[in-house]
Order: C-alpha cells, then sequence, then structure tokens
C-alpha cells in the first residue's frame, strides 16, 4: 500500500479531474477503492492519538525518574530493586501489548514503548550495579547493555532495537580500546571472548538480524562494526610484526570483502529475504573513497622507514584466527563471483590490488613518498570520476552528487595542502563553486529530460 502522503495527494487530484470532468464518478469510486482514500481520515486520528499517547507515556516516565530521584536515598535497597525492575517490566508489557495489535498507530506507540523498555534496561543495569558495589566501567556496561538489547531486538524483529543494539556494542568497545585491561575481562569469560573475536562476533550478531529484520541500517551498522573491529585487531597486529604486509591488508581486505560480498545464502533460506549486495558495494566504494583521500596526502608517506623487530611469536593468537577467518571468506567470495565479473568489478579489483601493493612496496623499500603521492591522487581522481559516471548513466542523483562532492574535496584539499598562491587559491575556490553549479544544473536538466521521455 503506497503511503498516506501519495495517496492524499492522489485523492485532492481525483477530486479535481472529477470536478474538470475528466474523469466521472465510477472510475473515482474505482481508485477510492483502490487506494482506500475513506480510511484516509481515520489513519490520521490514529496518528493523532499516537502522538497524544506517545507525549503522555514521555511525560509518565520524566514523572517516574523525577519520582524516583526524589525518593531513592531514603528507600531501601530491595525497595529501589524491585521497582527498578517493576518499571521495566512495565513498559515492555504494555510495549508488547501494543505491538500486536493490528492497527498501525497502536502498533508504532508499542515499538516506541519496547525501545523506552531497552533504554530503562541499561538505567536499571547501571543502577544496580551501584546498589550491589560492583562498579564496573562504562564499556563493559555499554557491551552488556547491547548483548541485552540485541536478544530482544531477536526475539521481537524490531528493527530500532537492532540499531540501538548495535550502536550500544560499537559505542562500547570503542571506549574499551583505551583501556589497559579491555582485552583480558576476567571477571566475564564469553565477554573476553566476544571483545577478542569482535570482528567475527558482529557479523554472527548483526548480519543474520538484517535479514531477519529486513533493514539496511542493521546491515549498515553490523558491516562497519566488522570492518572496524577488524582494522583494530590489524593495526594490533601492525605493532608486533614487520608492516608491510599487514599494511596492505588492512588496505584491500576490507573493500575486498564487501565488494565481493553476496547474500544467496540468506535467500535460499529466507524467501522475502531483502538483497543487500548493493549496500556492501557502496560501503566498499565509501572505504575506498576515504583510503585515497587518506593516502593522497603527503604527510602520511614523508615518514622515516623504520621495519619493525619480527615479534611473529608474540602475536595473540585470536587476531590470526580473525585474520584467517575474513581472508578466507574474501577468497571464497572473490572466487564464487569471478565468472560474474564485470567492467566495473574489474575495475575496483584493480584499484584493490593497488592499494594493497604501493603501501607495500613503500613499507619495504622505503622509497615511493612521491610516487605514491601521485598514485593515489589520481586513483581518488578516477574514483570519483567512475561515481560521476555512474550517476549520469543511472540517473541516480546519490552517485552524481557523492562523485562530484569527493571530486571537490579532491582540489580543495590539495590546495589547503600545499603553499600555493592565495590569489590562486582563490581562483581554484571560485572554478570549483562556478564548476559544481553549472554541474548540478545540467544534471538536473538531464534528469527531467530522462524522466519526460
Amino acid at each position: 500500500m503506497p503511503s498516506q502522503k501519495f495517496r492524499r495527494q492522489l485523492r485532492q487530484e481525483a477530486q479535481q479531474w472529477q470536478s474538470e470532468g475528466l474523469i466521472d464518478a465510477s472510475v473515482y469510486e474505482q481508485l477510492a477503492q483502490s487506494y482506500q482514500f475513506g480510511e484516509l481520515e481515520s489513519a490520521s486520528r490514529n496518528q493523532f492519538v499516537s502522538i497524544l499517547l506517545l507525549i503522555g507515556s514521555i511525560l509518565l516516565g520524566v514523572g517516574a525518574i523525577a519520582f524516583f530521584a526524589a525518593n531513592w536515598q531514603i528507600w531501601s535497597r530491595e525497595l529501589k530493586v524491585a521497582l527498578l525492575l517493576l518499571l521495566f517490566i512495565g513498559f515492555n508489557t504494555a510495549g508488547f501489548i501494543l505491538w500486536q495489535r493490528p492497527k498501525g498507530g497502536q502498533r508504532r506507540l508499542g515499538q516506541v514503548l519496547l525501545v523506552l523498555g531497552a533504554l530503562i534496561l541499561g538505567v536499571n543495569m547501571a543502577l544496580i550495579s551501584q546498589l550491589f558495589q560492583q562498579n564496573r566501567p562504562a564499556y563493559q556496561l555499554l557491551l552488556l547493555w547491547g548483548v541485552g538489547v540485541l536478544g530482544m531486538a531477536y526475539s521481537l524483529r524490531l528493527t530500532g532495537l537492532g540499531i540501538l543494539s548495535a550502536l550500544l556494542i560499537g559505542i562500547g568497545y570503542i571506549r574499551g580500546q583505551g583501556q589497559p585491561e579491555f582485552l583480558a575481562i576476567g571477571e566475564i569469560a564469553w565477554l573476553q571472548l566476544m571483545v577478542r573475536f569482535m570482528p567475527v562476533v558482529a557479523g554472527v550478531m548483526f548480519i543474520p538480524l538484517a535479514y531477519w529484520c529486513g533493514s539496511r541500517w542493521i546491515f549498515r551498522l553490523g558491516a562497519i562494526a566488522v570492518i572496524y573491529s577488524l582494522e583494530v585487531n590489524l593495526v594490533r597486529l601492525n605493532l608486533l610484526v614487520a608492516p608491510a604486509w599487514v599494511s596492505a591488508i588492512a588496505c584491500a581486505l576490507p573493500p575486498a570483502l564487501l565488494w565481493g560480498y553476496r547474500d544467496r545464502f540468506w535467500r535460499r533460506y529466507l524467501s522475502n529475504a531483502k538483497s543487500f549486495e548493493s549496500t556492501a558495494r557502496t560501503l566498499a566504494i565509501i572505504f575506498l573513497s576515504l583510503l585515497f583521500s587518506l593516502l593522497s596526502f603527503y604527510w602520511m608517506w614523508n615518514v622515516s622507514f623504520m621495519p619493525s623487530a619480527n615479534n611473529a611469536f608474540h602475536v595473540p593468537w585470536y587476531i590470526l584466527v580473525n585474520l584467517f577467518i575474513f581472508v578466507s571468506i574474501t577468497i571464497w567470495e572473490w572466487l564464487h563471483s569471478w565468472r560474474q565479473c564485470d567492467r566495473t568489478t574489474s575495475f575496483v579489483a584493480f584499484m584493490i590490488v593497488i592499494s594493497a601493493v604501493i603501501p607495500y612496496w613503500h613499507l619495504s623499500t622505503g622509497g615511493l613518498d612521491i610516487a605514491a603521492v601521485l598514485i593515489f591522487n589520481l586513483m581518488l581522481l578516477f574514483l570519483a570520476i567512475g561515481i560521476i559516471r555512474k550517476g549520469i548513466t543511472q540517473a541516480q542523483r546519490r552517485f552524481f552528487w557523492g562523485g562530484l562532492v569527493l571530486l571537490t574535496l579532491q582540489v580543495l584539499s590539495r590546495m589547503v595542502e600545499y603553499n600555493t598562491d592565495l590569489l590562486f587559491k582563490s581562483l581554484v575556490f571560485l572554478l570549483c563553486g562556478c564548476g559544481i553549479i553549472a554541474a548540478g544544473v545540467t544534471f538536473e536538466y538531464y534528469i527531467r529530460t530522462q524522466q519526460s521521455k
């Protein structure tokens, strides 16, 4: 069923067509039955009631928090725990009951209450931990909270809970990076395994949930969690062994993993599963854009070359396991999709190979600083032009403007990086502004021309 906004606009247009004599009453009735014009007013009332109920629920929650804060010091510990559990159970029970209703407004309100219940879960965990004098670091509470919300997301199949869980676990993992005991959480054995094998665990936790909920945002957050934690593992490995081949893997493995991703397995077992292959490829292009932008700066290569001592025997085993798993998956993906390789995939594969070879060569010999800067500036230029070309051929605004912004940022960053004359910089900025305006107007005219055909 189309959105309410489209149906409302269609009803107004149909009424105008009928008044102008373009359609008769029978055609209008057919449109009204097909698009359910009669339910628009009731839907608006239900939406208004849902907003009122949401505001009332928020006020009730604020009032409950204020009531707890006013009496928190005089209550006993048992009463505090009982009230916290009662608040958590009450919000989740009310949300679950409303979520099962078939009507849209009540169902949405139930989803909001369930998300509020997930937030209350974190508050309960923090307060109960303080009551029993088990003051854990913030990152541990975030990780435990995210795992609890993840269980709720799987049991209720809610996208909002899945996104909240991914954010909580991601923030907890990032915050724990600076803690010396982060990788040696001794009190909770499964949490220690989760932290050490975060690249694999993130994929297992969020990728199936993305297909289960049909959510591209959960897939994006899950893929970002996998890539970020994998890069963290490679950074740790880079500090222990010779950096040449580790840097090459860190540059090439994430885009190769994302571009080669296929969801045949999920389509086999989930008949109505959405395809996220295009989302994974978009993330691969974003990674390459960020990588080429970073490596196009001269200061990234103008560093003193000092080979690291060979500490291979001291490499943590879990890092090698994570690396072996994802390298194997990437090789398996490309071997199974190589026969269907097109021109775009060949171009991306060439860029991935170059992004691995140049860092390896430079860190092995230490003599590619100027050449590396030139190569990655050219790669960034070709990538931006390729994205713009795809946007023009497919008449997609996001590709065209994304490539144009990437190209503009490359030019501006070179002007800022190098010590050029101020008058020359102003001329370049003016030309970039005029070029963007001209390109945007021409592209919008091209899209309108294509749509009118």
